[in-house]
């Protein structure tokens, strides 16, 4: 069986195990792999891109997900009116490049950077990431008045866009090493399995479409207010993501990661109960304290952003780093897929059974991530700062 090889890292990180979580010996699998970025929903990769993410070529696997967008974009443009099958394949071939996109963007970074700085690093990354998501909602927006000649050269100029940022990626040239240790060493090696990291993940991920599907629906259902305040407050949460994203991850950044991200299960727990009461308030008050409760919640998404995805990365083996985070990714994803519904099932019963649930899930998901325990383990110990 082909062994994995190990990835050569300039710092003593390559061989830090998962905080708190049991550990096993693991070898290369061929298995389904889920990053995600923005809104689309497909759960599947082929196995191949983790074995690539984990065994070298950091810089192409980034810019061979950026193809598979300018394939989906092409594919788009060539659909004739009607033909659902080729713009089905179009949402499919995007979905997919968006869902390879993140996972394989962190492996990059974490090559190039270490410790707190990968942190601030992924931070920034994310904070660029949704102000251009704000910007090209603005544009998409604009462009609806000039009809679909003007949307679909925004799709080409997007597709311009993609390839123009593979072609960067790729001049990157990042590779992962082999490590120089015996193969032997490499097997002791064990990957961290993050069951209840996992899980938490899960519900966590649920706020990413708070301000999309649950404060919307809120407001039009319940509170019956004016669809500017939706409006409003999606706006207002891209603009404190794209300020505070990396001001708050450096300033979390006296504490340890996992902390860190419990602590944010809790702000987020918090809104949810805000947004709980601010609803029982009526259409009068109701939608002004709705957009204070939202900031609260951004907060928290913030803190979780920035905690979440460093803290894989923290713990992961260095030979393993891509399939650590290809796992997390899919749970990510898998939040993200049944969120809308769940949420839309949740508040068919009332305010209090939506935001409660939430609530009640969100604060167990932050005792599970704070309450792990460490097990022994045959090489290596915690992740510094985990």
């Amino acid at each position: 069986m082909l062994r994995r090889r190990e990835i050569s890292r300039s710092r003593g990180e390559g061989h830090a195990t998962d905080d708190n979580e049991p550990v096993r010996a693991h070898r290369c699998r061929s298995w389904p792999e889920v990053p995600r970025d923005g809104r689309h929903r497909f759960f599947f990769l082929p196995g191949p891109w983790l074995a690539w993410r984990d065994w070298g070529a950091r810089g192409t696997v980034v810019a061979a997900s950026m193809l598979v967008r300018v394939l989906g974009v092409a594919l788009l443009l060539a659909a004739p009116a009607g033909h659902v099958w080729l713009f089905a394949a179009a949402a499919l071939f995007l979905g997919i490049g968006n869902q390879a996109w993140p996972a394989a963007h962190a492996a990059l970074v974490a090559t190039v950077a270490h410790g707190r700085e990968r942190d601030v690093a992924l931070a920034a990354g994310r904070a660029l990431r949704n102000a251009g998501m704000g910007v090209g909602a603005l544009l998409a927006t604009a462009c609806l008045a000039g009809g679909t000649t003007a949307l679909q050269a925004l799709a080409a100029l997007t597709g311009l866009a993609y390839l123009a940022a593979a072609a960067l990626a790729w001049s990157t040239h990042l590779h992962a090493h082999p490590a120089a240790t015996p193969a032997e060493d490499r097997d002791e090696v064990p990957a961290p399995r993050m069951r209840a990291l996992l899980a938490a993940n899960v519900v966590y991920a649920f706020c990413l479409n708070i301000f999309e599907i649950g404060v919307p629906l809120v407001l039009a259902t319940r509170l019956h207010a004016s669809p500017m305040w939706s409006a409003a407050i999606f706006v207002a949460n891209t603009v404190l993501v794209v300020t505070l994203q990396v001001p708050v991850t450096v300033l979390m950044a006296r504490f340890s990661r996992r902390s860190v991200l419990a602590f944010s299960g809790v702000v987020l727990a918090a809104s949810y109960l805000g947004f709980l009461a601010a609803t029982s308030l009526g259409p009068g008050w109701g939608p002004p304290v709705v957009a204070m409760v939202a900031v609260v919640c951004t907060i928290g998404e913030i803190i979780y952003a920035g905690s979440a995805t460093a803290l894989v990365t923290a713990l992961a083996p260095a030979h393993l780093l891509g399939h650590a985070l290809a796992r997390f990714q899919l749970s990510t994803g898998f939040g993200l897929g049944v969120s809308p519904a769940v949420i839309t099932a949740l508040a068919s019963y009332g305010s209090p059974v939506l935001w409660g649930s939430l609530a009640t899930a969100t604060l167990l998901s932050a005792s599970a991530v704070a309450t792990g325990k460490p097990s022994p383990c045959r090489a290596g110990g915690l992740a510094e700062g985990a």
